[in-house]
């Protein structure tokens, strides 16, 4: 709840600057990872628990950009990367990664889910004890690559629900990031090479056709379950509303896979909100559009008009 109070100062300084200033320390992520190697045997496991180690300091010891928090404001965040192949001899690891980034709601002591999906193809190089270093102008390892896209995209999609497209100059760093990986030859990278990998992502949140779902972003968060604690009915209807921009983005856009995800990574929050709440009038509305991105969800969404 304590980092909403920097919505204030944003709103005052957003004009002038694109970034927060104030007396603080300057790390943006509360990152918790976790890497999970019980897939792998018959290998020494100190190299897995050095390289949870390796990460954690790299997200969370960084500063990302010129935006100043307090350590109680920093954005919370979780990587669970599950490693499924390793070569030591090549230092070679193949898995996944679940991520998840979260922000607190106002008045309140509930922790909402922002984004979160799996990313397939999360795999690197690293030798044990080795340093992650990271230099945007010159991307020549996949690890710490992948990590710093994270890192942005996280920070970004924060900035997007406490201002609208407010995340606007950090997520440019994002697509940066995935531009200058165009030429490697690691999987999750390529344009056009899946609809769900981190290029399809990043270019479809920013895609102008889709900018009503960066404005949803603040719509749903600052105007909607910020408010609910002292006006549920203001705060619910803005929801409603969030989620019409939500169909708008995916009726400008078909093929994207961003409603889809959203809704399912949001589906009993949304559920929770309308479920037993609100007219009915309002709950169809809301359940005829979630359906209508995400129809495979719909036994979850029959609970929205009971």
């Amino acid at each position: 709840m304590h980092r909403l109070f920097r919505i204030f100062l944003f709103i005052f300084t957003i004009i002038t600057s694109p970034f927060l200033s104030t007396s603080a320390t300057a790390q943006e992520l509360n990152c918790t990872v976790k890497v999970i190697h019980s897939q792998i045997q018959g290998t020494n496991t100190s190299v897995f628990e050095t390289l949870e180690t390796a990460i954690t300091e790299f997200m969370n010891n960084r500063s990302w950009t010129d935006l100043q928090y307090q350590k109680a404001e920093r954005i919370d965040c979780a990587l669970n990367i599950t490693l499924k192949t390793y070569d030591e001899s090549a230092n070679a690891f193949g898995g996944e990664l679940l991520f998840q980034v979260s922000r607190p709601v106002y008045n309140s002591g509930y922790s909402t889910t922002v984004f979160s999906m799996r990313d397939a193809n999360f795999s690197f190089t690293y030798k044990e004890y080795d340093n992650l270093e990271f230099n945007i102008n010159n991307l020549d390892n996949n690890l710490t690559a992948m990590l710093g896209y994270y890192a942005y995209l996280f920070i970004g999609m924060d900035l997007d629900t406490f201002s609208p497209l407010g995340g606007t100059e950090v997520l440019q760093t994002v697509v940066n990031i995935v531009n200058s990986m165009q030429t490697m030859s690691e999987p999750g990278w390529k344009a056009f090479g899946d609809t769900k990998n981190r290029h399809a992502i990043i270019n479809d949140y920013m895609e102008t056709s889709m900018e009503p779902i960066r404005q949803m972003q603040y719509k749903y968060y600052r105007e909607g379950l910020d408010q609910m604690a002292q006006n549920a009915d203001r705060g619910r209807a803005a929801v409603s509303e969030a989620l019409e921009m939500l169909q708008e983005a995916h009726s400008n856009k078909p093929l994207s896979q961003l409603p889809q995800i959203y809704t399912d990574f949001k589906r009993d929050e949304i559920v929770g909100i309308y479920s037993g709440h609100g007219t009915e009038k309002e709950k169809q509305k809301v359940y005829d559009i979630v359906s209508a991105i995400n129809a495979s969800q719909n036994t979850y969404w029959n609970k929205i008009t009971k």
